[in-house]
């Protein structure tokens, strides 16, 4: 794997007094890091080279560095007086005071009207939203909702629909922020045990295992909230198939290649059962264009290139027009089946020119992370 150049001063720095700050050891961090990625890769040694300078951490390690050290990446690149700084004001909100003041002020105006929007639309509005919108462009206003709604969980139903909401709230959160995105799942996951939602509970366990899985991201996180909701229910529901192809991503990321294809032979009967229209694009849907989304990173990672091309070739034949960041995904599955097949610099290559003709505003964490996998490889 290439050091890669450094992308700030004081790299090593920053990571001697994050790690100082936690109290940890190198061999503590290191144990951290191996966990949030899912590979056994970073030794004591590795981060002994990082903290004096002999090696500089690539960006696909800063990003797991970050998640570890419970920090933005941003704490990892900044100058050290603005790193001091942001350590004295760790627990400070994902928004600024004054967004923050007007969410606070929203929510306390719905208490006392003892009004509220119509959940249940607004839940399908954020599906579709997310789809075609992007993570960034919806963070700040579900967050305003989400204050809304806290003032008013006083039934099941509420429960079930904050469940969800923060679900895909966490979804703004991958990539370096994993520690936080991990916390909104379990927060979704206890919402939905307080609804007492049987679909719910199983749900979002599910959409929080293929969520990690698919990024590669907290795989311990992943197998636990799969394993949960395939315990909850057996059932063939969405939720049980976001469960199964999450493990199957894991397994395969890990190398444990029979367990991840038996997984997914699993998911594929599940869909007979579960799938989603095609005309639903949601994120709460899985119709079949996108299970094989799913398939054509696995079989990707795996390295079966026939199952992979024809997992590609089925997406794209009834993806949605409205949805090229999938196709982004796709061209970039087909990089990543290069490198993985000998061919690292057209791989990478193929990938990066995938990402650069999508516009810029239609990018994701995701992407990224999944850029960071392929030079990685």
């Amino acid at each position: 794997m290439p050091h890669g150049k450094p992308v700030a001063t004081g790299v090593a720095v920053a990571i001697r007094e994050l790690r100082g700050h936690l109290g940890w050891s190198q061999s503590r961090l290191a144990d951290e890091v191996c966990r949030v990625s899912g590979r056994d890769t970073v030794t004591r040694e590795t981060v002994s080279r990082w903290e004096n300078g002999k090696r500089t951490p690539t960006r696909y390690h800063l990003r797991h560095l970050a998640a570890a050290l419970q920090v933005p990446l941003e704490a990892l690149e900044t100058d050290p007086v603005d790193r001091r700084a942001f350590l004295t004001s760790i627990a400070g909100t994902a928004v600024a005071p004054l967004v923050a003041s007007d969410l606070v002020e929203r929510g306390f105006e719905a208490a006392l009207s003892g009004r509220g929007p119509d959940w249940d639309a607004l839940v399908d509005s954020y599906g579709r939203d997310y789809m075609t919108a992007g993570a960034a462009q919806i963070q700040q206003r579900l967050a305003g909702d989400l204050v809304v709604l806290q003032r008013q969980l006083d039934t099941p139903h509420a429960w079930a629909t904050a469940s969800r909401l923060a679900t895909l709230f966490a979804k703004t959160f991958p990539g370096s922020d994993g520690v936080k995105a991990v916390s909104w799942y379990l927060r979704a996951a206890e919402f939905a045990d307080r609804a007492d939602d049987r679909e719910a509970r199983v749900w979002v366990r599910g959409r929080a295992a293929i969520a990690l899985g698919y990024e590669g991201a907290a795989l311990d996180d992943a197998e636990r909230l799969a394993d949960q909701a395939l315990a909850i229910d057996d059932r063939p529901t969405l939720g049980r198939l976001n469960a199964i192809m999450g493990k199957a991503h894991a397994s395969a990321i890990r190398g444990d290649a029979d367990t991840a294809r038996e997984l997914a032979e699993e998911g594929r009967r599940t869909l007979d059962v579960a799938a989603s229209d095609d005309s639903e694009a949601s994120d709460y849907a899985v119709p079949y264009w996108r299970m094989n989304v799913f398939l054509s990173l696995l079989s990707a990672r795996l390295g079966d290139e026939r199952d992979a091309l024809a997992a590609q070739e089925e997406a794209s034949r009834h993806l949605p027009p409205t949805l090229p960041r999938f196709r982004t995904h796709l061209d970039m599955h087909r990089g990543l089946m290069l490198v993985r097949a000998g061919d690292r610099r057209g791989g990478v290559a193929h990938a990066h020119a995938a990402l650069n003709q999508l516009p810029p505003e239609k990018h994701s964490l995701t992407l990224r992370m999944l850029m960071d996998e392929i030079e990685a490889q």
